[in-house]
């Protein structure tokens, strides 16, 4: 490692990366910690979106309750309106 070029030239600037840079990469998935690899995440696009983007306005308490109910709250509020449309028909 000692006779690797710096990547930042002596004014500070980041130097054009060359091929042989390039070779010694590797992926991200071979030297990010899991923590991060895991945020980062691992799906791809949808092929056919199943939900919809909206903007809602819920109380406060609600939407704290669900939040403390860890990952996954707004499928879970989801789930809650699906069923509550079950029995009920909306106005």
């Amino acid at each position: 490692m000692a006779n690797r070029k710096p990547l930042i030239k002596a004014d500070g600037e980041v130097r054009e990366l060359t091929a042989k840079d390039m070779a010694k990469f590797k992926p991200a998935a071979e030297v990010l910690p899991a923590s991060l690899r895991k945020k980062l995440g691992v799906r791809g696009p949808q092929k056919a979106p199943t939900k919809e983007r909206i903007t809602i306005r819920l109380s406060r308490e609600v939407v704290e309750r669900f939040r403390e109910s860890g990952e996954g709250w707004q499928t879970r509020v989801d789930a809650a309106l699906r069923e509550w449309l079950k029995k009920h028909t909306p106005a």
